[in-house]
């Protein structure tokens, strides 16, 4: 299955690194699109800190920047599961921004708008898959569990053989003499 795998995260982040190296050296012909969204994550952008930059040229570059680490990172497996996630992150808002079919009143670019808003759905779906893939290893609340369990196991491991050895003592003081265990 790890070929596969392999393959799959490759493919999946192939679009991101291509468009997200395309759209950082060239990012303005994505402002018109972009700076409706832009503008309403602008004040929580500034919220958050005064001095990371709100402007649609800005944060497009930084989307796009985001998508290439992400991309790379996920189709080398290395930190693939938090790539994904980061990458889904970044789906989201040029989604949105970008293919709004929901606004559009010409019926062609409606359609062309429906088909990339469901294709990048698509993706979502993909890099949430890759983000809960564990690599066929157990995940982290499986591991979780069993180390509970095992301990709690070791727990009554160890109270049984207290019991027993009180029981041993108990007797070995009432008779008198020393009882093998």
């Amino acid at each position: 299955m790890k070929p596969v795998r392999s393959l799959a995260r490759v493919m999946l982040s192939s679009i991101f690194v291509v468009s997200g190296a395309r759209n950082f050296t060239h990012p303005d012909r994505l402002v018109p699109t972009a700076k409706p969204v832009t503008d309403r994550a602008a004040p929580l952008i500034q919220s958050l800190h005064p001095r990371i930059p709100t402007d649609t040229e800005a944060l497009i570059r930084a989307n796009a920047a985001t998508q290439v680490v992400g991309g790379l990172m996920l189709a080398s497996g290395r930190f693939a599961r938090p790539a994904a996630l980061i990458l889904a992150g970044t789906l989201v808002p040029t989604t949105i921004a970008g293919h709004s079919f929901w606004n559009t009143d010409d019926p062609m670019a409606r359609n062309h708008n429906q088909v990339h808003f469901l294709k990048n759905l698509g993706l979502l779906g993909g890099l949430l898959l890759a983000a809960a893939d564990t690599g066929g290893k157990p995940g982290l609340r499986w591991r979780a569990g069993h180390r509970i369990d095992h301990s709690r196991r070791s727990v009554q491991r160890a109270v049984r053989t207290a019991r027993r050895e009180a029981k041993i003592a108990v007797r070995s003081a009432a008779t008198g003499r020393r009882i093998p265990g």
